[in-house]
């Protein structure tokens, strides 16, 4: 008879040690998360000093409320959960507005992949381009595409998190891709 094995966090005993206020804990579990975390709040708000403050706000909400974390998920994910909450309210704070559905671009067709670039040189250049044109969309397209496409939201967990509807999300993801790709061409990527 085989057991059944159950999902082992590694970071659980980790956990526990915050649990107890444990500070040297906390700096770790800090050290562990802060990059991806960070990195997920500024794909989200689109705005580096705005992205840190949402780091520290959600690792103190995540200390302050760590009795609600039951361990059914990886501490990661949960972490992760509380920073796109709080990036997205910070984006409410600014009054977000998603792009009317009406609004017109050129809907050209997609056009395939550009050759893959030859050195790495090459490659960090269009990506970095590549981020700036995503933080140039409108709040709105940025945080549907950054919800979908970086992080692994799909459009009905994306449609409840932002209070509108799964098409509204849809569409908000195609108009991003579309602008996206408008952006990129103006500066020379295709």
């Amino acid at each position: 008879m085989e057991a059944a094995v159950a999902y082992v966090d590694i970071n659980a005993p980790l956990v526990e040690r915050c649990r107890l206020n444990d500070r040297q804990a906390q700096a770790e579990i800090y050290r562990r998360y802060a990059k991806a975390m960070f990195n997920a709040a500024l794909r989200i708000t689109g705005d580096y000093a705005e992205a840190e403050d949402v780091l520290q706000e959600s690792f103190l909400s995540a200390f302050r409320e760590l009795s609600s974390y039951k361990g059914d998920s990886s501490f990661g994910a949960w972490l992760k959960r509380i920073v796109v909450n709080k990036s997205i309210n910070c984006l409410r704070q600014r009054r977000l507005a998603l792009v009317p559905l009406g609004e017109q671009h050129h809907d050209e067709p997609a056009e395939a992949a550009g050759p893959t670039p030859e050195d790495e040189a090459d490659a960090s250049y269009r990506a970095d381009v590549l981020r700036r044109c995503i933080q140039e969309l409108p709040d709105g397209y940025r945080v549907v595409l950054s919800l979908y496409l970086l992080e692994g939201y799909d459009h009905l967990e994306i449609a409840g998190i932002l209070g509108i509807s799964e098409s509204t999300s849809k569409s908000q993801y195609s108009r991003a891709r579309v602008r996206l790709r408008e952006l990129a061409a103006q500066r020379g990527l295709s």
